[in-house]
């Protein structure tokens, strides 16, 4: 199955996997290399402890075809996609996806290296927005019914959830290009909401005449709205600081309130993906690419078919910066309702996409080069001192918001410059699943999970009692034990823990 091998430095873990033999070499205790061979082009490089690799190669000695390509493999087969640099990078959140790991980074340049569907997911600038609020955790407690309920109410959850923001197809093309800028001049937000948004809440480069219009129509009852899955909409309260110079620039303290939103780009993300899986596939046979898995099907960066892709993704970016925005607008109306505070109580601490590939400046070797990050469930996380970050937070390193489960903890992390230098600035981007939805739907009842969490003090509202199943804090790994690894890496730094105190989920 596997095996540890000690030599004079280092350890070895290796497993004959259904493509090819995998050896891991161990670096240091949290980073861990798979050797460049074969048609690699770089090494593939992994964030976890001896429990991480010795379940990764479990998972490649023991596939027996059908599912998913196991994690270790994909990050094996994105090494060998051209113009990539540095190495093929698995965060310690690392499971498997379609074609590139959750808890991917992998970055290309920009004159050999391809753009792939892979590599950004389905639900397109996935992440997650926290707001800071002026409470307390008892101020709350003695709410937590009514907010919870209203907060169920008034933002619309669930698979095909529409809300009340109703759309012609030139806003939807103005939201592609714009993303929350527009929404804030709708009347949805403020105008220095966008300085605490990543990219300022609209990047540039987005045609939405690449986006096709079954895209556009899935999406015109959709802006405003969580979506079901692993989104959610939680109050949460900061049970310890780590960091306490972090903390004060990023405005939070312990037994603060804050609210956590994590969404997408909705179905309009699901259909762009849909639409160019088909056309990268046509153009990784018109330009020679080799293809381990039809999953990571791509095309060249500057091709036609590369650019055409790019600034659809960009259009899905700005509609998920659109989207948590305007749900931003539903919770200031809510707690204003409840608690009678203004808009501009709850400020934004900050909002970073995990499911995204960006033209970004990096280090490689002496030079500074323009390259294309993808990141797939993994998290932007740049250093002190890069002006993408806010000014506030410049010196201490971008905000990391990294989810955990209903039942558990979540995470505030910074950048640090040992992660620019070795990951690109990236981060984990949440627990990471341990068990299928399938596997969880047969080992929990939804009422059962909701019971449980109820008598812990944390309360679950959802339109789908299969669809908390499926989201059981045991169907996730330790998200401790995953933003321990990283934080000992020096790659991502702790700054705070949080806890639920309400669930909304689809």
């Amino acid at each position: 199955m596997w095996k540890e091998e000690n030599t004079e430095s280092n350890v070895y873990w290796t497993s004959k996997g259904y493509v090819m033999s995998i050896e891991v070499k161990k670096i240091t205790e949290t980073l861990w290399e798979v050797p460049k061979k074969g048609d690699m082009l770089v090494p593939g490089r992994i964030y976890g402890d001896g429990k991480t690799i010795e379940r990764l190669l479990k998972e490649v000695a023991e596939r027996k075809g059908g599912g998913f390509t196991p994690a270790l493999q994909q990050v094996v087969n994105v090494a060998t996609l051209p113009g990539i640099q540095k190495a093929s990078i698995a965060m310690a959140d690392i499971h498997p996806g379609y074609g590139f790991t959750i808890g991917g980074v992998g970055a290309f340049d920009m004159e050999e290296g391809i753009i792939s569907v892979a590599g950004v997911g389905f639900d397109i600038n996935c992440g997650v927005r926290v707001l800071r609020t002026p409470f307390e955790r008892p101020e709350i407690e003695k709410k937590k019914e009514e907010v919870a309920t209203r907060l169920f109410r008034d933002v619309p959850s669930g698979v095909g959830s529409t809300g009340d923001i109703r759309l012609s197809l030139d806003e939807i093309n103005e939201i592609l290009r714009r993303g929350a800028e527009y929404v804030i001049g709708m009347g949805y937000g403020l105008p220095e909401d966008t300085e605490y948004i990543e990219e300022n809440g609209r990047i540039e480069d987005a045609d939405p005449n690449n986006v096709s219009l079954r895209a556009k129509e899935r999406q015109f009852k959709q802006v405003g709205t969580l979506g079901s899955g692993n989104h959610y909409l939680e109050i949460q309260w900061v049970e310890k600081v780590y960091d306490p110079e972090s903390a004060a620039a990023y405005g939070i303290h312990e037994t603060q309130i804050l609210v956590a939103i994590h969404c997408g780009s909705r179905a309009l993300g699901h259909q762009i993906g849909t639409d160019y899986l088909k056309t990268l596939e046509a153009a990784s046979r018109k330009y020679n690419i080799p293809i381990r898995e039809r999953e990571l099907v791509c095309a060249p960066i500057n091709s036609p078919e590369g650019r055409q892709y790019f600034t659809a993704v960009n259009c899905g970016i700005n509609c998920a910066f659109a989207n948590r925005q305007a749900i931003t607008h539903l919770v200031r109306k809510t707690f204003g309702s409840v608690f009678g505070t203004s808009i501009s109580d709850i400020e934004i601490l900050y909002d970073v996409g995990h499911n995204t590939c960006k033209v970004e400046t990096h280090d490689i070797g002496t030079e500074k080069r323009r390259l294309l990050v993808h990141r797939k469930g993994a998290t932007r996380a740049f250093g002190p001192g890069r002006m993408e970050v806010p000014e506030r937070y410049r010196e201490f390193g971008q905000p990391l918001l990294v989810g955990g489960t209903m039942g558990t903890s979540s995470y505030i992390l910074r950048g640090t410059a040992k992660g620019m230098e070795e990951c690109f600035g990236s981060a984990v981007h949440g627990a990471g699943r341990a068990l299928s939805r399938k596997a969880a739907k047969h080992r929990w009842r939804g009422e059962q999970v909701m019971k449980e969490l109820r008598e812990e003090g944390i309360i679950i509202k959802s339109r789908s009692k299969p669809g908390i199943a499926e989201e059981a804090p045991e169907a996730y790994k330790d998200v401790d034990n995953v933003v321990d690894i990283m934080d000992r890496s020096g790659v991502n730094k702790k700054v705070a823990r949080v806890r639920p105190l309400v669930c909304i989920k689809g």
